[in-house]
């Protein structure tokens, strides 16, 4: 287990920021509201950052020697895979397993080791519509667990690269308690979390509760902040979690819930290096909308502590 340094670090050394076509406005492998990838590249670089996590798989180039070219001509670097797969449903595992390791090979390529997994949002992300139960039965919660140890088993042994599953609103691993049920039916050698600070906030959660306690499960951090009171809208209305971005629930800081400056002062405590990727949700939107809301976040959080350069040699979970 993880255990808190004897004194508080007064920079998060052992927190390495980021950012995702996410920030964007990326949603999709293609999509014509969205910028073209080298536009995105180019903007991040220039708002900044060093290191990107890969988004939707095929918005960037999925040869891995284009990806590196591209990525090389403007020193970037990547932190991770993004994949989504729904886990619950025993009948997917053939497709969900096509696609997460076409997803592991490139990011292995890229030379990056974690893969961020997403669980598929019971609501249609364009019009809302419930496409399933937004609630599991016992069989699909008994399964779940077992699922991801064997898809993170998987992905460790073939390709190096650890799974971390991502909360999201709209999906069966929302809530505190479906996250910590998720956790508590998982073996750390194969699954842990990817903290999505604002999807926690989304569901009614506890960020700083749930890196107290379950810190050594922490494999992966996305930060991001949400409007209160589009949240009580959110629940008033019972919108989706697409009607709620198009609504701003996403905000810059040091606007929204959580605080960014209490989850990294958390994080810093953790004896494990991590990677902090900022996701601001702003499907859709104009072109020129992205750019400025990045540098301004990136220098906040810079003034919380974080920084841009990885730091080698920490722990990291299933690593112990």
């Amino acid at each position: 287990m993880a255990t808190a340094p004897t004194s508080l670090r007064t920079t998060a050394g052992n927190l390495c920021l980021g950012s995702a076509p996410d920030s964007w406005g990326v949603w999709f492998p293609e999509d014509d509201r969205q910028v073209p990838y080298t536009r995105f590249l180019d903007e991040l670089a220039e708002a900044g950052y060093e290191w990107l996590e890969l988004g939707p798989y095929g918005y960037l180039p999925t040869d891995p020697r284009q990806l590196r070219e591209e990525l090389d001509a403007r020193g970037l670097k990547v932190s991770g895979g993004t994949a989504f797969g729904a886990l619950h449903r025993p009948e997917a595992w053939d497709e969900t397993l096509v696609h997460v390791c076409r997803v592991a090979e490139l990011t292995a390529a890229a030379g990056a080791h974690h893969l961020v997994l997403i669980p598929p949002m019971y609501r249609d992300e364009k019009t809302g519509a419930f496409t399933e139960s937004p609630v599991l039965t016992a069989e699909q919660w008994a399964g779940f667990g077992k699922a991801a140890d064997r898809l993170g088993k998987l992905l460790l042994d073939d390709y190096g690269v650890r799974l971390v599953v991502h909360p999201h609103a709209d999906s069966h691993i929302q809530t505190q308690p479906e996250i910590e049920r998720l956790l508590n039916e998982s073996d750390s050698r194969w699954t842990n979390l990817c903290l999505d600070t604002g999807h926690v906030a989304y569901g009614g959660g506890d960020n700083v509760d749930l890196i107290r306690r379950f810190g050594e499960r922490v494999g992966y951090v996305h930060i991001k902040q949400m409007d209160p009171d589009v949240l009580a809208r959110v629940a008033a209305e019972d919108l989706s979690f697409g009607e709620a971005v198009k609504r701003g629930v996403c905000v810059s800081p040091p606007a929204g819930v959580p605080n960014p400056a209490d989850v990294v002062t958390e994080l810093a405590l953790l004896d494990t290096e991590l990677f902090v990727i900022v996701e601001q949700d702003l499907y859709p939107c104009a072109p020129e909308v992205p750019l400025p809301i990045a540098v301004g976040t990136r220098e906040h959080l810079v003034g919380c502590g974080l920084t841009g350069t990885r730091r080698p040699a920490l722990k990291t979970p299933g690593n112990r």
